[in-house]
């Protein structure tokens, strides 16, 4: 808590003045192009490793970065249609990691989830260990590729996907060497996201 006190001092004596406009016109409203599904873990800091600016990325934060498939509720649903219907986000991007502590209590024993809180969320991923997969961060990459399964389960999101308004993407990250892998295909296809490959995906966004 010192550390964020200290911050936003830091903040307020050195970096306020040269955001100050950027924030002021961010309170008028916001129109990020993307709704960010990443995990809770401190370590994953999609502003850094992305470089993302303020109003840049709508972004909700879970233990394991999870979706629940439709008709299931709650606040990553309810973030869901906001993104929607109120943003108009263009894309929607599941961001996994390795090293994941909800993903590694998964793998531990992803039969025998409890009636625990931490238990009955993480049955939105048990699908993703159905396989056996016993590495903690291959699972992590096949989760990745279920919540974008699960995000495909609600209609709104078929419907904007099937007419075009809406792509889907999976991210990983690495935490250990501080890269960022592409899904290219389901489920565990992931490619580094170097000039080349960062390339080859902005060509296929187009506009």
């Amino acid at each position: 808590m010192k550390k964020l006190i200290q911050g936003i001092m830091d903040f307020r004596r050195s970096r306020r003045e040269a955001v100050r406009e950027l924030f002021a016109t961010l309170a008028l409203g916001q129109k990020p192009d993307c709704f960010f599904i990443a995990c809770s873990d401190s370590r994953v800091a999609v502003n850094v490793f992305a470089s993302t600016d303020p109003g840049d990325l709508f972004v909700i934060r879970n233990l394991g970065n999870i979706m629940p498939p439709f008709p299931d509720g709650g606040s990553a649903v309810a973030a869901l249609e906001f993104a929607l219907d109120t943003l108009k986000v263009r894309h929607v991007v599941v961001c996994g990691h390795s090293d994941c502590g909800a993903i590694s209590a998964l793998a531990k024993d992803p039969k025998g989830l409890g009636k625990t809180p931490l238990g009955n969320w993480l049955r939105h991923a048990q699908a993703a260990a159905a396989a056996g997969v016993g590495d903690q961060d291959a699972l992590s990459k096949r989760n990745v590729a279920l919540q974008m399964e699960n995000l495909r389960s609600h209609p709104r999101v078929r419907e904007r996907e099937a007419s075009g308004t809406l792509k889907i993407h999976g991210l990983w990250f690495n935490i250990r060497h501080a890269e960022v892998y592409y899904l290219e295909s389901a489920p565990t296809n992931f490619v580094l996201i170097d000039d080349t490959e960062g390339a080859s995906i902005l060509a296929r966004l187009g506009d």
